[in-house]
């Protein structure tokens, strides 16, 4: 792929829209395609989650709509608020969204991170969340990049003040963990 016209989009929530950042241009995502040379679509939604949040909004469909080269995942996160009540729901909505983002975009290379996570102390939710994620991403050939959930881990001077999300160190340091393992994808 020519870097230059190399158009990536993301599917993720709070964490990759960048709410705690300073600036748009402060979020990983947009460090990310900044030092590739991506040209950058985030129609990424506080609060989404697979299920959790969806109501009428279709985040698949815009990405779809832009035809992307690349396509990020990152997704997940909220749903572990809805779990207990929901777990098969989230299941189903994961393979669904992940079979249909790859049959409308057959030509683009898929990256599913495991979803992101803000305290030190993780349910047990989240390792099951990302399990799902992660068959989900085999089952559409897509790389998956392992970790996310610690990325933060025992830095609280990473976080906003809502204590929530990060800051733009802890949104610098998610993009470099993120630039490592691109680099391990070769990207």
């Amino acid at each position: 792929m020519n870097q230059e016209r190399t158009r990536v989009a993301f599917y993720g929530d709070s964490y990759t829209l960048g709410i705690g950042a300073s600036a748009p241009s402060k979020r990983w995502s947009s460090i990310i395609c900044a030092q590739r040379g991506w040209s950058e679509f985030n129609p990424s939604v506080n609060g989404l989650g697979f299920i959790r949040n969806r109501g009428s909004l279709d985040v698949p469909a815009e990405v779809i709509a832009e035809r992307p080269d690349i396509v990020f995942i990152t997704m997940g996160l909220n749903d572990n608020f809805s779990y207990d009540v929901a777990a098969s729901n989230i299941h189903g909505q994961i393979g669904f969204d992940f079979r249909r983002l790859r049959a409308a975009l057959p030509y683009a290379r898929f990256i599913a991170v495991e979803p992101f996570w803000y305290t030190d102390v993780l349910p047990e939710s989240v390792a099951v969340i990302s399990g799902w994620v992660q068959r989900a991403a085999a089952d559409i050939r897509a790389d998956y990049i392992p970790g996310a959930s610690h990325w933060i881990e025992h830095h609280p001077e990473w976080m906003a003040p809502d204590r929530l999300h990060p800051n733009d160190a802890g949104y610098t340091h998610l993009a470099a963990e993120m630039d490592a393992a691109l680099e391990r994808l070769g990207l």
